[in-house]
C-alpha cells in the first residue's frame, strides 16, 4: 500500500511533494497515483521506439512537470536528464538506458502500491 512512509523510503521528497498538495496526505497520495498513471510514460516509450525526438521531448517534459511537482525524485532525476538530452533536437539521440530507468522506477513504485 502506498503511504507517505513508503514514498519516503522509496526516495521521494515527501515534505516538498506534500507542501505542493497543501500538506494534505490523502490528496498527495491521490496525486501520486494519478501521476504514476500519466499517459506520458507510454508516449515516451512509443516516441523513443519510433525515434521521434520531438514527441519524446514533449512526453518527457510533461513528466518532468507532473513527477517534479510530486517530488518523486528517483523518477524525476532521469526524466530531467532525458529532457536536457532531447531539448531542441529533431533527430533522436542515444538516450542510453534512461527510458528503461524511468519506466522501471515508475513500475517499482506501482508495485509498492499493490
Amino acid at each position: 500500500m502506498l503511504t507517505v512512509e513508503t514514498l519516503r523510503n522509496y526516495g521521494a521528497n515527501v515534505k516538498e511533494g506534500m507542501a505542493r498538495c497543501l500538506n494534505n496526505e490523502t490528496f498527495y497520495l491521490k496525486m501520486v497515483r494519478l501521476g504514476l498513471s500519466d499517459a506520458n510514460f507510454d508516449r515516451l516509450k512509443t516516441a523513443v521506439s519510433n525515434k521521434n525526438a520531438v514527441a519524446a521531448y514533449e512526453a518527457a517534459h510533461g513528466l518532468k512537470g507532473s513527477i517534479g511537482n510530486l517530488a518523486l525524485t528517483p523518477i524525476f532525476n532521469p526524466v530531467c536528464e532525458l529532457v536536457e538530452m532531447l531539448r531542441g533536437k529533431t533527430e533522436m539521440v542515444d538516450t542510453g538506458n534512461l527510458v528503461d530507468t524511468i519506466i522501471a522506477e515508475r513500475d517499482k513504485l506501482l508495485k509498492l502500491d499493490s
